[in-house]
């Protein structure tokens, strides 16, 4: 091989003292071990909502009810499926605006029931109206749905150091007051899961990157 006076390969390119510093960065990012709550491992759709959204504290009303909706949806089923199809969900429920899904009739149910993109439950989809008129409700009552949600942890996310549990006695009163208010497919574990989901509950593994990441 010949050389250059500056002893570079002829034909060959100098890799700057920069360049090669850049490098070894890349790689030992690369080698690092990023921890995450285990459930999250199994997909890269999962891993994305985990990494961007799951546990953060959302206080918009309409975006809680949306995921609360979801949720609903998932009972009996995984949350990948919903996840999966969250956009033809938002699409088939106009948005997930409340006062929209409100006035769904008869004939949108059955079109619905006929949209292969979402679950196909008449029960979840009445559910998901009858949730519309209840948020409307409240709110003509001069009852925010976040103001109604976060009262029950006076505005503060919980953070849990213990084990995760399926549901809780908060999670059973929130459920109990849903339904009181006009809500369905609303029990303990759904709420508890919509509660983690939402960031009511900080449930994020210890050694999870997202842990102190959500906290608010």
């Amino acid at each position: 091989m010949r050389w250059t006076a500056n002893r570079v390969p002829l034909g060959g390119h100098r890799l700057s003292s920069l360049n090669v510093l850049s490098a070894l960065k890349m790689s030992t990012l690369a080698e690092k071990k990023i921890h995450r709550c285990s459930w999250a491992e199994s997909d890269p759709l999962m891993r994305e909502y985990h990494d961007r959204e799951w546990g953060v504290p959302e206080y918009d009303s309409r975006a809680l009810w949306e995921k609360l909706m979801l949720d609903g949806f998932q009972a009996g089923l995984s949350w990948l499926i919903i996840l999966r199809k969250r956009d033809a969900f938002r699409q088939a429920f106009a948005n997930f605006d409340p006062e929209k899904v409100a006035r769904f009739d008869e004939t949108k149910v059955t079109r619905l029931l006929a949209n292969e993109g979402i679950v196909r439950s008449r029960a979840k989809i009445e559910a998901t109206i009858a949730g519309a008129r209840a948020f409307l409700s409240m709110r003509d009552q001069g009852l925010g749905f976040s103001e109604f949600v976060w009262g029950f942890v006076g505005g503060k996310p919980i953070q849990n150091t213990g084990p995760i549990p399926t549901q809780t006695p908060l999670s059973v009163e929130i459920s109990k007051a849903l339904r009181a208010r006009g809500f369905k497919f609303v029990g303990p574990v759904i709420v508890y899961a919509w509660m983690q989901a939402v960031g009511i509950v900080n449930d994020h593994s210890p050694a999870c990157f997202r842990r102190n990441a959500v906290k608010s």
